[in-house]
């Protein structure tokens, strides 16, 4: 069971985003605020008008003044206080990288650490072999058989490729010379193949390295091998894997993380592991949006607004917002009626 926090952040009034006259697709002309360095959830029935809203109003504006991109925004008048930002995230579900190349070593810069001690060691310097021999992206020290891949890709017209290993390396990426420099005992190979919480253990010694790694493992991820391939993670694994790498920057506390439904198709342990992270961004400072339909996440959250009421043409305004106690008390809200008995358990 997900407890309900004992205490919420306090809501400062001075600092937060607002959208003015939002009038995308069904929403009806609404202001909206979002308080800032709080953990904010955006609720309603299906077609209420959440994504409109925060997806294509909120996040494209902020992307663009904030990332420099160039998405087009939904219609609007204005968004205040975007001053009190320096970068928006979004975070989803989709894979980390869509070849066998990417795994959650390359994706969160740890691997180029690794590979950097591989070449630091004795056996390594005597025979000349710098940073470059340890990665397989490039000639010299993969398998060319494979490219380094690990595996071979057989491609089937109108069928999904299918990946066989690899008969020279067998799946270990490099070519024979380059297996045969160690460090503390194992290869490279070995170390890509190491489950995150076994490695966090290994490169105890190195902080720079074991700092990430305590970071995936603290998200859940330590049963994951470090050099996984992306295609073969799922939905809830990778978009950890990219909080994770989130967590591990410098905060400055003024980042905006925007979460779509973060948690469809996963577990409740998966749910309580995800609170967990964004818990301990908004902690430092940060700000979360969510759009969420589990009350396990509603009834966690700081502040929730609530459009609605209905779907479609019948939704598009704004039905409740202020803390889950008071929004539950709402009569007008559907999300407040069943919010009230996840409340009272």
């Amino acid at each position: 069971m997900i407890e309900i926090p004992k205490k919420r952040r306090t809501i400062d009034e001075k600092k937060v985003i607002t959208v003015k006259a939002a009038k995308e697709n069904n929403l009806q002309n609404i202001d909206v605020s979002f308080p800032l360095s709080a953990f904010v959830a955006v609720t309603g029935v299906s077609g209420s008008g959440k994504s409109t809203l925060v997806n294509d109003i909120l996040y494209s504006v902020m992307a663009n003044k904030l990332n420099g991109a160039r998405i087009v925004p939904g219609r609007h008048r204005t968004v205040t206080g975007l001053d009190q930002l320096d970068k928006v995230v979004h975070v989803d579900q989709s894979p980390i990288g869509r070849t066998p190349r990417s795994n959650p070593a390359t994706y969160t810069g740890v691997f180029d650490k690794v590979r950097a001690l591989f070449a630091e060691t004795s056996e390594a310097k005597v025979r000349g072999y710098q940073q470059g021999r340890f990665s397989f992206n490039v000639k010299g020290g993969r398998c060319e058989n494979c490219a380094g891949d690990g595996t071979i890709t057989i491609e089937m017209n109108f069928l999904p490729d299918v990946y066989v290993p690899c008969e020279v390396c067998h799946g270990a990426r490099y070519n024979r010379e380059t297996l045969e420099v160690h460090y503390k005992g194992k290869t490279i190979a070995q170390v890509l193949d190491m489950p995150i919480e076994e490695a966090h253990s290994f490169f105890e010694s190195v902080p720079a390295i074991a700092r990430f790694l305590k970071t995936l493992c603290d998200v859940g991820l330590g049963y994951v091998r470090l050099g996984q391939s992306a295609p073969t993670l799922s939905g809830g694994e990778a978009q950890r894997v990219k909080l994770a790498t989130e967590l591990q920057r410098r905060s400055t506390g003024r980042t905006i993380y925007v979460l779509d439904e973060p948690t469809t198709g996963l577990h409740f342990e998966d749910v309580r592991k995800l609170l967990l992270v964004l818990n301990r961004l908004v902690d430092t400072g940060n700000t979360v949006v969510v759009i969420e339909h589990n009350l396990d996440v509603i009834k966690s959250a700081d502040w929730i607004i609530d459009l609605g009421p209905e779907g479609g043409s019948g939704g598009g305004l704004i039905v409740a917002e202020g803390r889950p106690e008071a929004v539950a008390k709402n009569p007008k809200s559907y999300t407040g009626k069943y919010l009230a008995q996840a409340l009272a358990k």
